[in-house]
């Protein structure tokens, strides 16, 4: 299938010098999960970017909490997330997502734009995902352009914390997801434009262990160590490692003097089952962990966390989205593929309500959530016109949720 002339001339629509003075203007902000100053100041500019696409509303994130190093759970404040409804009556709706919270803190010193080289910038945030938002912008602005809007309704959220699970965000975004057809957020995708297809699931938890204080040198019989405690739930925690399913045991806090037998201790896990079976077989194993524990060294364990991130399977359903985007690829003359990848996003979320969701139509780049980290700008222009593309292709054909 050829390239439609109204279809031609939407795309033609796209600035990529504007879409890349946005990526600078965005980039030059910090927005590190933690920097609520610097994710209030982003939104406002995102707002006022949006705003030419209807009425955009800043919304209060979900309650959140943290366990400290002291095994005390406390309020945990997350930015606000933007969302815009347009057009909710059209026969097929879209939800496009994207994040604007980075993993660079307000003191982190990765925090101004170079150019390494000619189209390759540096800068925080530029490909995950400061530069996936303008694409998403632009594909939308495109649409509107189009003869096929009004048979395309979509709803846009832009959270502040999907760099932490989006544990303020994740409501919302399941809200919506319910209520749309397909679902495209706007990760980048690798350097050579390959998509992320299935994903596993992630969860992070915090497991305080309250042991009893003693004497390291007098009566160290009558103490409960808790940082040995720790470790030993460490080690099983460890050992549920299989073909489905990844542990990494993180940290430990905890201790003291050398002669006190410490009382309490703080370990943090981080899990990824790859099907939903793996979840429940790690959250149970988890359970039975802390239970023999327990009843072993004579200590009490708190548990904090969650499955954040549910696992997303490449499936049917989804396949018929990405090959939807291979397709609309083509026609453009990309040449469109997808792998299994290690990482999750807010895509594991929207696919956890049975929504198809292709997670990585953002910019090419690479070496994210490092100082590193580069957008080839040329993408900008490229991944703007196939997702725009994509859209249209989506309203003349009346995509469908399945049921």
């Amino acid at each position: 299938m050829s390239l439609q002339p109204a279809e031609q001339a939407a795309l033609g629509t796209i600035d990529p010098a504007a879409m890349l003075a946005q990526v600078e203007s965005w980039c030059a902000v910090n927005s590190g999960s933690r920097n609520l100053a610097g994710l209030e100041a982003t939104a406002t500019l995102l707002a006022e970017a949006f705003a030419a696409l209807g009425d955009v509303q800043a919304l209060e994130p979900a309650e959140a909490s943290q366990m400290r190093a002291d095994g005390e759970v406390v309020p945990l404040q997350h930015g606000r997330n933007l969302h815009l409804v347009v057009r909710p009556q059209a026969p097929t709706r879209v939800l496009l997502t994207g994040h604007y919270d980075t993993v660079f803190p307000a003191d982190h010193p990765f925090q101004s734009l170079h150019w390494r080289e000619p189209g390759v910038l540096n800068a925080p945030g530029a490909a995950d995902m400061k530069g996936g938002i303008a694409i998403l912008l632009a594909a939308l602005k495109a649409l509107e352009a189009s003869p096929w809007a009004a048979d395309l309704g979509y709803e846009v959220v832009l959270n502040s914390d999907e760099e932490v699970s989006s544990p303020g965000s994740a409501p919302l975004l399941m809200e919506c997801a319910r209520r749309v057809d397909a679902g495209l957020t706007f990760e980048p995708s690798l350097p050579d434009g390959t998509l992320a297809g299935a994903r596993p699931g992630s969860g992070n938890f915090a497991l305080h262990v309250a042991g009893r204080a003693a004497h390291a040198g007098r009566e160290p019989e009558k103490g409960r160590n808790a940082v040995l405690a720790a470790a030993d739930l460490g080690l099983r925690l460890a050992a549920l490692v299989a073909p489905d399913l990844k542990v990494n045991v993180a940290r430990i806090e905890g201790g003291g003097p050398n002669n006190v037998v410490p009382d309490s201790a703080v370990l943090r896990v981080n899990m990824r089952p790859s099907t939903p079976e793996a979840e429940a077989r790690a959250l149970a194993s988890l359970d039975a962990a802390v239970a023999a524990v327990s009843a072993g060294r004579e200590v009490s364990i708190h548990r904090h966390g969650s499955f954040g991130r549910p696992p997303k399977p490449l499936d049917a359903n989804q396949l018929r989205l990405f090959e939807l985007v291979k397709a609309t690829g083509a026609d453009l003359g990309l040449g469109i593929g997808w792998r299994d990848a290690g990482g999750v996003c807010d895509g594991n979320n929207l696919a956890a309500t049975g929504l198809a969701v292709v997670d990585t139509l953002g910019a090419r780049g690479g070496a994210i959530h490092s100082a590193d980290e580069y957008l080839l700008v040329e993408s900008l222009k490229e991944r703007a016109e196939l997702a725009a593309l994509l859209l249209m292709r989506m309203a003349q054909s009346g995509f469908r949720r399945r049921s």
